[in-house]
Parts: structure tokens; sequence; C-alpha cells
């Protein structure tokens, strides 16, 4: 009997281990497969965005889909014109601007309530899920309340405002949750040893601490920036009269389509990996001098 079912599991154990062990100088079957719904999942997720930054690189008689005509700079030059995009040069300066004191306030937040839930408190589990609780709420309606609550506060709607407060329910939870994260593998050790050696409190927080932490601050402020330079629904009611990037964006859609959008979307992207490619080497730079 115990032959019997040996003899009949050595079959489909040697069938497995042909599907999925590679033959003699080749690859199993199945790794083409796999390979297959990854290149497919890769041209889905960046084939309409390849679409775009090649479009935007026609000349005048250049449309909204292929084949291209000529090759030029003429919509990029035409974005910055402002004669069918609106105030390019100004939205993205409002945004940048917006995205900076987003980005500060939640990277000195962030590391205050990462240092203040290093010990336990009455009401901290409360204020946690109050912290995180915006996550789950609808953009649009944090956006009205927020509103609602600068008016009744008697304070105009403003892109420098009632737009940063609605923003920061946004940005704040993912900076905390980071925080939290890098927190919880920081050694209090660390800060024995500097105040043993006669460092002062603030001494130990911004020689020993800080440094310590700063891959973390530096990723903080990345996803406070990167949230805050694309948000929309946040914004929508609270800009006030002067738009940010996003909502310029969506109202040249109620206009006549042109490439000039698509040379905006190129520009902005290649803003953005300026961007994050500033944050990498801040990060590898502070990371390097915290070791």
């Amino acid at each position: 009997m115990t032959a019997g079912v040996a003899t009949s599991a050595g079959p489909r154990a040697a069938a497995r281990s042909r599907a999925i062990a590679p033959r003699s100088g080749g690859r199993p079957w199945t790794f083409y497969v796999l390979a297959t719904v990854f290149v497919l999942y890769v041209a889905a997720l960046y084939g309409p965005m390849i679409c775009i930054y090649v479009l935007s690189f026609q000349d005048v008689r250049g449309g909204l889909v292929f084949p291209m005509k000529g090759l030029s700079l003429h919509w990029f030059v035409d974005l910055f014109t402002q004669v069918r995009t609106g105030d390019v040069q100004g939205s993205f300066d409002r945004s940048i601007r917006l995205a900076i004191l987003v980005t500060i306030i939640t990277v000195v937040v962030s590391f205050l309530a990462g240092m203040a839930f290093r010990r336990r408190f009455p009401g901290d589990t409360v204020v946690f899920y109050l912290m995180i609780g915006s996550l789950v709420a609808p953009g649009l309606v944090l956006g009205i309340g927020t509103g609602l609550l600068f008016n009744l506060l008697g304070i105009e709607a403003h892109w420098y405002t009632a737009a940063v407060g609605a923003q920061l329910s946004w940005t704040l939870p993912f900076g905390v949750l980071v925080m939290f994260a890098v927190m919880s593998r920081f050694d209090r050790a660390w800060e024995e040893a500097a105040r043993d050696l006669g460092a002062t409190r603030a001494q130990t927080i911004w020689l020993v601490v800080i440094p310590i932490l700063s891959p973390g601050i530096v990723a903080v402020a990345l996803f406070g920036f990167t949230l805050s330079y694309d948000e929309f629904a946040r914004t929508t009611l609270l800009s006030g009269a002067q738009n940010t990037l996003p909502l310029d964006i969506n109202a040249s859609l109620t206009q006549r389509v042109q490439p000039t959008l698509f040379a905006l979307g190129t520009a902005s992207t290649i803003f953005s990996l300026l961007m994050i490619g500033l944050f990498i080497v801040i990060y590898t730079i502070l990371y390097r001098r915290s070791r």
C-alpha cells in the first residue's frame, strides 16, 4: 500500500517539478506567462503617459492623436504665452509655494507627533485616530467643511489659508504614519548616551535624534510635497480667485483641448522627477552622515 502511494505521488511530483524547474539551458513556461503579464501591465500603466509625452513635441499642425505631424517645441512655447491655457506660470508658482508651505508644516508636526507618542499618555488612542481619520473621509467633503470653518471664523478662503488647512488633512496622516514607523526603530540608548556625555535636551534632539531620523524626515517631506502638488479635490473650492496648477489644468479641459495640455503634462512630469531626484540625493547624503 505504501509503495503504491509512493508510486502514484512520484509522477505528480515529477510533473510539478517539470512545470516549475527550468529545463536544461532554458526557462519554464511559467516564466514566459508571468513575463507576458508583467509586460502588458507596464504597457497599460506607462503607455498612455508615453503617448502624451510624444505628442507634446508636435509642430503647430499637430493634434491629439497619432500620427505625429512634425517635430518642434511649439506647444511648450505656447504653454507659457497664456494664449489658450490661462495663467500657467502663476498657477505653477502658487502650487510650488503651497506645496512647500504644506511640506514644512507636515514635517514639523509629524516629527513632534512622533516624539510625543513615544510614551503613552491619557487619550493617546483617541488623538491617533483623530489624526488619521481624515484618510477615510472624501476629499471634497473635507474641502467644503474647511471652507465653512474659515467662513465662520471670518477668514477669506484663499490658496494660502483655507487650501493649506484642507491639504494638511491629507498630508499629515501620511507624515505621522511614516514618522511612527521610523520612530519604532529608534533606539533610546542613543539619547541616553548623549545625555550621559553632558548634552542638553535640545542638543540631544538636534545632534542625535534629528540626524538619525533624517532619512525618515526626508520621506515625510517627499510625501507632503507630492501629495500637495497635485491635490485637486481638497483645493477646488478653497483656492479663491487664483487657481493652483491642478485646478488650471481642469479649467483648460472645459475649452477646446489642444496639445498644449500634453506639453503641460510633460513639463509637470519632468519637474516631479527632478524633485524626486533632489529628495533622493538629500536622503542619500543624510543617510551616509547618520551611519
